[in-house]
């Protein structure tokens, strides 16, 4: 169930990044951004791309990973 709702959910972004490429009111690239991290533990492209992506902007994941934790921490988990 929860592989589906990550399909679902990631397509969803997908397509409204795909609409907003070419719409001013949306925000396209971010769209796809979203659905690319959402889609990436299940498509082997997207995990490639990440990875790559994280070994050319390390600080940036860093960033995020401190972020996941602090907000972790904050939820209870």
């Amino acid at each position: 169930m929860k592989r589906v709702l990550r399909y679902v959910i990631g397509l969803t972004f997908i397509v409204l990044g795909i609409i907003g490429c070419f719409l001013p009111i949306l925000q396209g690239i971010l769209f796809l951004i979203i659905g690319i991290i959402t889609l990436a533990p299940e498509v082997p492209v997207f995990q490639k791309i990440l990875s790559r992506l994280q070994e050319k902007y390390p600080v940036i994941f860093r960033k995020a990973e401190t972020f996941k934790l602090k907000k972790r921490i904050t939820d209870g988990e």
